[in-house]
């Protein structure tokens, strides 16, 4: 046995678990890009260069086009959900972070519209992941907006389900239309909540 392995092998395990992890990272990142730009029936090859791999190991992590499907929508909601804590802590104020999470909204709903077309209504997968990305991402930006009140950078009136309902309206068709320019409309929307400076005395 050598020194990195214990009696049950975790220690030989974890990196390559780690390594899998990454990995796949990589392959989800590569399709949601290429979901984003060229629609969910890309083809696996794209994504596979994107991600500098072969074919086989994308099938190999998703041996159906609705799995790979399925996991990116999941993934993308992971990124959006742990974007919001990290920009609270990074940027200069609460409104900036509310701002800058938008933008990866709008970016993951314009991949989004396009996931939701290829999954049917009836589908009881399509209405588990959107309870997912209701619980992972509403309180996110519950506390964003929150921060931002009290910080009283923003008007207090408005719901986190208002606000990403509203995003989702204006999203709408975006993926399949250059000439409409949801991210534009977003930040219009969003710098509507914010409340004017006070007067220097």
């Amino acid at each position: 046995m050598s020194d990195s392995e214990d009696s049950t092998g975790q220690a030989a395990t974890r990196p390559r678990r780690a390594d899998a992890r990454r990995n796949q990272e990589t392959l989800l990142d590569a399709a949601a890009a290429i979901f984003a730009t060229s629609g969910v029936e890309a083809p696996v090859r794209d994504i596979a260069a994107r991600a500098g791999v072969g074919t086989a190991t994308i099938y190999r992590h998703f041996p159906t086009r609705a799995d790979l499907i399925v996991a990116v929508y999941r993934h993308q909601v992971e990124a959006c959900a742990e974007a919001g804590p990290a920009l609270l802590d990074d940027c200069a104020s609460p409104y900036t972070a509310l701002s800058r999470w938008t933008d990866l909204f709008v970016d993951f709903l314009v991949t989004k519209h396009g996931l939701a077309a290829v999954l049917q209504p009836d589908n009881t997968a399509f209405d588990a992941l959107h309870r997912y990305f209701l619980d992972r991402l509403l309180p996110v930006c519950t506390r964003l907006l929150d921060a931002a009140a009290e910080a009283g950078e923003i008007r207090a009136d408005l719901t986190a389900y208002q606000l990403m309902r509203g995003i989702g309206n204006l999203c709408i068709g975006a993926h399949n239309d250059p000439r409409y320019d949801a991210r534009r409309l977003v930040e219009t929307l969003v710098a509507g909540l914010r409340l004017p400076k006070p007067a220097e005395s």
